[in-house]
């Protein structure tokens, strides 16, 4: 059943009635430009086939009563009074924090509705569950008050509501990728300008991903701390953001900036470097150099493991395999914030099997986890139903 199935069941279940309104919004995995998006930089993401429905309808009053199907847990707020987070369920910050934001942009948004949320994007994997909700609930709210809102205002709605209501720093590639993705296109975005370039995926091309099964919350204050220490470096630079540094410019003061702090040198440098590996990513795949394209992936890789140091030794072994069984016809990198969650791996159709049936054969042997495998397609963004 899908998420929109579910969410429309759900809700004839729970309010005795049929919704009017129903929406979606995808997860996303990012192909390449990994912690670049809050350093105004480049990152190149694609919508995934799984994602976070809403079925709902307008009530009469201004209260939002709203059931987490996956959950089976209720959440109630009213709109007419001072929208506060509820600590004893993190997902309801998710909600509460864009319907608070959607407020402060339209702020005679006061009508109240049920609704039933219901989603397969695997929970602290990685693939941007909170911003597929995110971006639900900004539609849902925009189509039930028929608000002045574009897609990109409903996506930097939801990053506000991450970064204010939840508490975590995150950039705004997720939502953005989830509010505007394209069908089989991968989505260059400009995290400063929003500009976007569109670049197709090449029909024998298969992007998989596969959950590690190690489990990570970026709330939990590593993910904070990076976006601190670029923010430092960013200031060592004279700059706004660490994407105004070339890397000419960073390889002119890397040994002064090391000198004064060793891991902040680091950070900076895997930030510089990614952002060009974007840029290059683009070229390589508009050339369908997918071996071009593999390297810089290695390349990423290998940057996050060493200079920004958030990845973990199951998602280092997986890259690994997936790269035996790849060879030079692609490549594979850790997605998404880091400390656990997943890899993504982008090879020609028929390696497909391979990658599979390497990872299945050697990583919970290794590992004593049993791994989740995906092969996902490039997918629209939010949609109403």
């Amino acid at each position: 059943m899908t998420p929109q199935q579910s969410a429309q069941r759900l809700f004839e279940e729970k309010f005795h009635c049929t919704p009017t309104l129903n929406v979606y919004a995808p997860g996303r995995v990012n192909i390449i430009g990994e912690h670049t998006d809050y350093n105004d930089g480049f990152v190149m993401p694609c919508a995934i086939n799984y994602g976070t429905a809403i079925s709902g309808r307008k009530r009469e009053d201004n209260r939002f009563k709203v059931y987490a199907g996956d959950l089976q847990q209720w959440d109630e707020f009213d709109l007419a009074e001072e929208i506060t987070p509820n600590p004893a369920k993190k997902w309801t910050g998710y909600v509460r924090g864009v319907v608070k934001f959607v407020q402060a942009h339209c702020p005679d948004f006061k009508c109240g509705a049920d609704l039933v949320i219901s989603g397969n994007v695997p929970l602290s994997a990685g693939l941007s569950s909170s911003a597929s909700l995110e971006v639900a609930v900004g539609k849902f709210c925009q189509q039930l008050g028929h608000l002045p809102l574009t897609n990109t205002d409903i996506a930097l709605i939801g990053q506000k509501a991450e970064n204010q209501f939840v508490g975590c720093q995150c950039g705004n590639m997720d939502q953005l990728i989830s509010a505007l993705g394209q069908k089989d296109h991968l989505l260059m975005i400009d995290c400063r300008s929003l500009d976007t370039i569109p670049t197709p995926i090449p029909t024998n091309v298969a992007v998989m991903i596969v959950n590690s099964h190690v489990k990570h919350d970026l709330v939990a204050g590593e993910y904070n701390t990076r976006r601190q220490q670029c923010e430092t470096a960013a200031k060592f630079f004279g700059v706004k953001a660490l994407r105004d540094v070339s890397i000419a410019q960073f390889k002119q003061r890397e040994a002064e900036l090391s000198a004064l702090d060793a891991e902040v040198a680091k950070r900076a440098r895997h930030v510089v470097t990614e952002n060009q590996r974007v840029l290059d990513a683009v070229q390589a795949l508009q050339s369908g150099n997918l071996a071009l394209l593999g390297e810089l992936m290695a390349q990423s890789h290998d940057s996050m493991r060493d200079d920004f140091e958030i990845t973990v030794p199951q998602i280092d072994y997986l890259v690994e395999l997936a790269q035996i069984a790849i060879g030079k016809s692609g490549g594979a990198r850790m997605t998404g914030g880091g400390f656990g969650g997943c890899i993504v791996a982008v090879a020609p159709v028929e390696k497909v099997d391979a990658v599979r049936q390497i990872i299945a054969d050697n990583y919970y042997q290794q590992t004593g986890l049993k791994e989740d495998f995906y092969v996902c397609t490039a997918s629209q963004g939010v949609v109403v139903c």
